[in-house]
């Protein structure tokens, strides 16, 4: 064996033991203090809720809820951000629906469903107490049914069926012109087959459920649907 003198080894010892703890922290990534360092290591905590980041978590967050940078994220199916106007021409946003159970139907004077005016107002009237409001969209797109202008839309639907629930003006529903509330409405079943289909909206303004044309507004699935929202 080579001997040495006593300084010698004691620098190269230094030396050798520094290289050896720099070599160490190459290797594990480390700072320092045990607690990995960069983007290897555990997921991010979410909100310092304390919960590792997950899919669901990592989720936009609807219509009026801030991400973490501040900025408002929108939920792709929340459906009351538009402003429309109500048969009568006045401006109003959907907005104003935000915390009820809504159901949006596309209406029609001249069809054969046009007798569902009556159980949509017998159901409205029901609920409405419960947190329920229907909403009738005029539309012209199926077999030329709603030809009338809004006014006469109006007239019709109060004197013949004495509709209390709001009626907005005339749009389109389906087709190249649909109208965007409906494109959104759209993605829970995909668009109107018919006059008096039905979307549900619930209270913190997503489109979750769509019933066809032919459902009436009494159907025991309808309403226990409604019933669940209500709930809520």
């Amino acid at each position: 064996m080579v001997g040495v003198s006593n300084g010698s080894t004691g620098s190269i010892a230094g030396r050798l033991a520094a290289m050896a703890v720099g070599l160490g922290l190459l290797l594990t990534g480390c700072d320092g203090s045990g607690t990995p360092s960069g983007g290897g290591g555990r997921a991010s905590q979410g909100r310092g809720s304390g919960a590792a980041s997950t899919p669901e978590a990592a989720s936009s967050p609807a219509s009026g809820e801030e991400s973490g940078g501040g900025e408002t994220a929108t939920d792709e199916r929340y459906a009351l951000g538009y402003t429309m106007h109500r048969i009568d021409g006045a401006e109003e946003s959907l907005e104003a629906y935000r915390g009820k159970v809504v159901m949006v139907v596309n209406v029609a004077s001249a069809c054969g469903l046009t007798p569902q005016y009556e159980g949509l107002e017998a159901l409205y009237e029901r609920h409405a107490g419960d947190g329920l409001v229907v909403l009738g969209f005029p539309a012209n797109n199926f077999g030329n049914q709603e030809p009338g202008t809004n006014d006469e839309i109006a007239e019709f639907c109060t004197g013949e069926y004495g509709v209390t629930f709001p009626m907005f003006e005339k749009i389109s529903v389906t087709g190249d012109d649909q109208h965007p509330l409906y494109a959104t409405l759209s993605q829970e079943g995909g668009p109107p087959t018919w006059n008096f289909t039905k979307y549900l909206i619930d209270r913190e303004g997503r489109v979750v459920a769509r019933f066809d044309p032919r459902t009436p507004p009494s159907d025991e699935a309808l309403v226990a649907r409604i019933e669940e929202l209500l709930a809520q």
